[in-house]
């Protein structure tokens, strides 16, 4: 489970961030994750208390947004939810797309209190 590394990563990159502008308190993280992404977003919520403890987002709320992974048919032009659909186009049923949306993890925001 890659997750918790990755998390521990943000808590130090955000607070490297935090005491470089001087912030005291985070209120609320912002993750994206798109459904492509390798990341799960579940094991994110499971990890987060244990990668945050005794650092600057220990009493912040986590919000995690998905986004829809979308692919574009290689064969018809169709554009579709790759998740939904798996992974063939809706319309003629070709597999061969090139994906739009949905392969990105971000720090979408950080709001301080």
């Amino acid at each position: 489970m890659h997750e918790l590394g990755i998390l521990i990563n943000i808590a130090e990159t955000i607070t490297s961030i935090a005491q470089e502008q001087g912030i005291q308190e985070i209120q609320t993280l912002v993750l994206e994750i798109g459904e492509l992404s390798p990341v799960v977003p579940h094991y994110i919520e499971e990890c987060y208390p244990a990668a945050v403890h005794d650092t600057i987002l220990e009493n912040t709320e986590l919000k995690i947004e998905l986004v829809p992974g979308i692919g574009k048919c290689r064969s018809c032009g169709e554009t579709f939810n790759v998740v939904k659909h798996h992974a063939q186009c809706p319309v003629c049923s070709h597999s061969a797309f090139d994906v739009l949306s949905g392969k990105d993890f971000i720090i979408k925001e950080i709001i301080a209190r």
